[in-house]
């Protein structure tokens, strides 16, 4: 899925998404990874729900943001709470939904210059 929106200056911007890669401003991502306005993170050790946890998690909360955006692969998957406890007692909101729409729902709070962050999981690619 191509998404298309003006690029605020010195942001990264997601611009395309499928199950395998995502397109930040012009560069190609195979491998899950967590973005924000100024950080991008593109060795988040994440493959699937099942690895979410407070360790994996930490990398999220790096900029203090309002909203953790966790794209969870082709569907909607729910983590046990206990693993996204600690961001929600530090007032910080957790949202969980397919990636594509975590893809479109970053790029949209970003353009009205929320503090958001996102954890797009990626499916991993088998070797050939």
């Amino acid at each position: 899925m191509k998404l298309s929106e003006d690029k605020p200056a010195n942001s990264h911007i997601i611009r395309a998404y499928d199950t395998q890669s995502i397109d930040i401003n012009g560069k190609l991502y195979r491998q899950s990874l967590v973005v924000s306005k100024q950080h991008l993170v593109t060795d988040w050790p994440v493959t699937s729900v099942a690895q979410l946890n407070e360790s994996t998690l930490a990398a999220l909360i790096v900029i203090q943001p309002e909203v953790v955006l966790i794209g969870t692969g082709l569907t909607l998957q729910f983590p046990h709470p206990e693993c996204y406890a600690s961001l929600l007692n530090q007032g910080i909101g957790v949202e969980f939904m397919d990636s594509g729409a975590a893809c479109r729902t970053y790029n949209i709070l970003l353009g009205e210059e929320r503090k958001v962050i996102a954890g797009i999981i990626l499916q991993a690619v088998p070797a050939r």
